[in-house]
């Protein structure tokens, strides 16, 4: 039995995105779909979603990894007919002739990662392009990528691109999809011989949304926005350098002895703490002076959304719940969010009566305000260039294919990160590749030993490593155990016809705009 990784069917789907108004499309002689990803006001969410708390969720994100699913049959078929004659459109910024001696790649800055929000509420991400287009606004990749595989005629949510991701960073901006175009048969009958499509972005974004600057004391009673606060603890000396002095960045202060013992409140020399407890246990306790009872009331505490949402998932908060969060024994504080977006943890305290000890705890609570500091790069193609696009050309060619590997082999092994690219090198086979149950009656296909994570990225021919541009003659679909040893070995592509390059054609006229002026 032969093995196959294909997206999977109904685990993994997204719910559809359209602007008001915009609706899937499709040209009378059944060739071209095209569905509106994010209007400018819904961009603006997305790119928030994406980039806030220090690009949290694009960290947070994982390979797209489809179930892995038995195939009856994966065979090779005849050759491939070409529906018009071949043609091409160079890349930006066309390369020069050189030759070269050693195979030494350079990774193109054209490629990275395309991330998205999935139906089960889960953040993935596949590989893409950036590809040359009239208003070099356009990414090419796999049409599962993009386009819910249901069957239900819907767009992917939250769709950004992210030329040259590398560990949370995001060094050449954010492009926030604006419409998708793919081919009618894959967006309706999901037929992979057409898995793949073409987005429009909108101008990218670069720096860093909700990030968190270190200010005054009296800065940050000032601030009515979004803000938080940090405790470090201090030598002795620090503290009697900078005792209790609001005006400071830092405001100081001394906690009870670590090395205390505890005791009833009528021992002689007895101090009381604070000990932080839940709010059914607070609502419970008594009042008076007495181990257990109330200590004061609830303190309210301003904080980032990332530390808000640090401390809900100690109390087994999961992203996309609403707040407020009951805290437990672990995270005991009420997280909670009002109406200005503002974060907040409620924290509930008791009495504990102790004996002193001799070590004393120096604090140092450091203050921050949340600033926004992103900026408009300009357009994709003007920023990391764009490859070129090719069409009808013949089976055999030598390409190059790029992409983020992540996922596990069939056997469990787990070889990428998915931090950086990764490069296959090698001829297409001659004959098509043919899988019935998804379709597939002439993909290409090539010898390569990559994971998901991968799907979605660039096979490029007549790729120079020199100006680190190519030709777009493919991109990653499938990704196979051809020989059943469990371990994936091979890579498939759709065939880029003629009816390929009309909707190429379609999407990179099409002009998308900026986000910031």
């Amino acid at each position: 039995m032969k093995r196959i990784l294909l997206p999977a069917g109904g685990a993994i789907l997204a719910t559809g995105l359209l602007a008001a108004g915009l609706a899937s499309t499709a040209q009378a002689d059944d060739t071209l779909s095209t569905d509106a990803l994010a209007t400018q006001a819904q961009a603006a969410e997305t790119l928030n979603f994406w980039t806030g708390s220090n690009n949290a969720a694009l960290k947070q994100a994982t390979a797209f990894n489809p179930d892995a699913l038995e195939v009856q049959k994966i065979s090779s078929g005849g050759g491939y007919s070409a529906d018009t004659k071949p043609g091409s459109t160079a890349p930006i910024g066309e390369e020069k002739k050189v030759a070269a001696k050693v195979q030494n790649v350079n990774f193109p800055k054209t490629t990275g990662k395309v991330f998205f929000q999935g139906r089960d509420g889960k953040l993935y991400w596949c590989s893409g392009t950036s590809i040359q287009s009239q208003y070099r606004n356009l990414v090419a990749t796999a049409g599962h990528c993009v386009y819910d595989i249901a069957g239900n005629d819907e767009v992917v949510s939250k769709w950004v691109f992210v030329p040259g991701y590398y560990q949370g960073k995001a060094p050449f901006g954010v492009y926030v999809g604006k419409q998708a175009f793919t081919h009618y048969d894959f967006d309706v009958y999901e037929d992979f011989d057409k898995d793949y499509a073409f987005v429009t972005v909108y101008d990218g974004i670069g720096g860093v949304l909700n990030a968190p600057k270190k200010v005054t004391k009296a800065e940050w009673d000032a601030y009515k926005g979004e803000k938080g606060t940090k405790k470090v603890e201090v030598s002795k000396s620090e503290y009697d350098e900078g005792k209790l002095d609001p005006k400071r960045t830092e405001y100081y202060s001394i906690e009870p002895k670590s090395d205390a013992a505890a005791t009833g409140p009528d021992f002689p020399g007895a101090e009381v703490a604070k000990d932080e407890v839940t709010s059914t246990e607070y609502d419970g306790a008594g009042t008076g002076k007495a181990n257990g009872a109330k200590f004061g009331a609830p303190e309210v505490q301003n904080v980032t959304q990332a530390e808000a949402e640090a401390y809900a998932t100690k109390q087994g908060w999961k992203t996309g719940e609403a707040f407020p969060k009951v805290g437990t024994k672990d995270a005991p504080g009420t997280v909670a969010k009002d109406t200005a977006g503002n974060y907040t943890i409620t924290h509930y305290y008791v009495q504990r009566w102790f004996k002193p000890g001799k070590a004393e705890a120096y604090i140092r609570t450091d203050y921050y305000i949340v600033v926004h500091e992103v900026k408009s790069i300009g357009r994709l193609g003007d920023v990391v260039g764009g490859q070129g696009f090719a069409w009808n050309q013949p089976a055999g060619k030598v390409v190059r294919a790029f992409g983020y590997p992540y996922g596990p082999h069939l056997d469990g092994s787990k070889p990428y990160t998915g931090v950086t690219p990764k490069w296959c090198y090698g001829k297409t086979a001659k004959k098509a590749l043919l899988i019935p149950s998804k379709r597939v009656e002439e993909q290409l296909s090539l010898k390569c030993a990559v994971t998901a994570g991968y799907d979605g990225g660039p096979w490029l021919a007549n790729y120079s490593n020199a100006k680190r541009l190519g030709y777009v003659n493919g991109v990653t679909s499938l990704i196979a155990d051809v020989d059943g040893n469990k371990r994936y070995d091979t890579i498939t592509s759709p065939y880029f016809d003629g009816e390929t390059n009309v909707i190429y054609q379609a999407a990179a006229k099409s002009w998308s705009g900026k986000l910031i002026p």
